[in-house]
């Protein structure tokens, strides 16, 4: 009897337990694409060492939302199996894959990128966690990735206005026990934000202040950087036509010297990075038109007290094209596609010299595009791009040849299988420009294309 009553008395404590994790919602959502690729060149310089490469890959992105009652809930996320069908697996090591809180090892296997806490109190909704950093308005300038973050969204206020503020920790280097060599007590990396949106029937605006100050680089240089960045932007329809735009400028110190020997023999140096774009979309069922302007500032060679560039870009989710400018889809899986003179990027996100493809930076870039759905499944589409450098770069005192990037021709098609499945074929032409030249005249250059195709599944 009196195991009885132990084993009753047990069963009732993990009962009383449990209540609370019975009362828990799952919601789980999705993406999981399988995809194709032929790249005719790897490398736009007309040399011997120009292989065109092709390869099938995937990647299985999850999202969980753990709803514990109307008002609280824990949201996480993780990639899985993100690899080349076949293909040599990454080497292990601590550096992160760009937009992920894991290495490229661990998501050709399993890695989670979120873990936060989402709460709607009766002043605003907090978010407290590992979270997604680098979205504001549009999708021009994004560059999702991991970050820890606190968030405040305020409750609309007359209906129609909010305030949003955030603090973001995107480096650390404490003294710590994996970290225990660390002499210095500020060597961060922390973002700051506040923001206003205002919203109406067809539309929003919004202007977003950040202050950065990066001091990571402070054990090695006795410099830090800190700067200030103001993004206005918008996105409204009127009538047939969507319209949006944006408009990014940093300005601060680039590198800000706080030991007096180096402040002395090496100045500071200021930044001014200007980026934007404006893109309009007008729809005449079953066809529609659409135009795109972007810009993002290159740097002077001429100024070197000055950082007019390499900081600010186009950013890893906006990808015009099938080849210029395209992160995921050529730069995360093929690798940078350069010209005659190349340079490796200079800081996260920030092309290097000569490169085409990864998030568009020093550069003017002009699109058209045409497209018509003949059905609701069925959505074909034609644009040309064409894009110039803002600045020649100068390499070992010679400064490049030409301006021009090239000009892309892109056709896609996207056939909707189910309200679930979609399929998408692509084939991309490039005239590449001769700015991939170099440094010089004589070096030639070649055209480039790519034909893809893209299983999706999204739930």
């Amino acid at each position: 009897m009196k195991k009885f009553w132990l084993v009753l008395l047990s069963l009732g404590l993990i009962m009383a337990f449990s209540v609370s994790a019975f009362a828990v919602d799952v919601k789980v959502s999705g993406s999981f694409y399988a995809a194709g690729m032929y790249l005719n060149k790897t490398s736009v310089a007309d040399k011997d060492t120009n292989p065109s490469t092709a390869f099938f890959y995937q990647r299985l992105r999850v999202e969980t939302d753990f709803i514990i009652d109307p008002s609280l809930k824990l949201i996480t996320r993780f990639d899985a199996m993100e690899r080349i069908w076949g293909g040599q697996r990454s080497a292990p090591g601590t550096t992160l894959a760009l937009d992920s809180a894991g290495t490229s090892s661990e998501n050709e296997n399993i890695a989670f990128d979120w873990a936060y806490i989402n709460y709607k109190s009766p002043v605003g909704t907090f978010e407290v966690g590992i979270m997604n950093y680098g979205a504001t308005g549009t999708i021009f300038g994004n560059g999702y990735y991991p970050a820890g973050r606190i968030k405040y969204y305020s409750n609309p206020i007359n209906g129609s206005f909010n305030i949003n503020a955030d603090f973001s920790k995107l480096g650390d280097k404490s003294y710590s026990a994996v970290n225990s060599s660390a002499l210095w007590t500020d060597a961060d990396k922390d973002a700051y934000a506040i923001e206003g949106v205002y919203s109406w029937k067809d539309g929003k605006a919004a202007l977003k202040g950040f202050y950065y100050r990066y001091a990571d680089s402070r054990p090695t240089t006795n410099a830090l950087r800190d700067y200030f960045l103001v993004t206005p932007w918008t996105m409204f329809k009127i009538g047939p036509v969507a319209l949006q735009a944006e408009l990014n400028y940093a300005f601060g110190k680039y590198s800000r010297y706080d030991d007096y020997v180096n402040h002395v023999t090496t100045p500071d140096v200021r930044m001014e990075n200007i980026s934007g774009w404006i893109d309009a979309t007008a729809t005449f069922a079953p066809v529609y038109v659409g135009g795109t302007l972007a810009y993002v500032s290159g740097d002077d060679p001429g100024t070197k007290d000055v950082k007019e560039g390499g900081t600010l870009t186009g950013g890893f989710e906006w990808n015009p094209c099938l080849i210029m400018f395209n992160y995921y889809d050529v730069s995360n899986w093929v690798g940078p596609v350069y010209g005659n003179t190349y340079t490796a990027p200079t800081s996260l996100g920030a092309s290097g010299t000569g490169m085409l493809t990864g998030p568009m930076s020093n550069a003017w870039f002009f699109q058209g595009r045409v497209g018509v759905k003949p059905t609701p499944k069925l959505d074909a589409m034609l644009s040309v791009s064409y894009a110039m450098a803002d600045k020649k770069p100068v390499v070992s005192k010679k400064t490049f040849i030409g301006s021009t990037y090239g000009t892309e021709v892109d056709l896609t098609g996207t056939y909707k299988i189910t309200d679930n499945l979609s399929y998408i074929l692509g084939f991309g032409y490039l005239f590449t420009g001769d700015y991939f030249k170099g440094t010089n005249g004589d070096n030639k250059v070649v055209d480039d294309f790519i034909l893809m195709n893209k299983l999706i599944l999204t739930f």
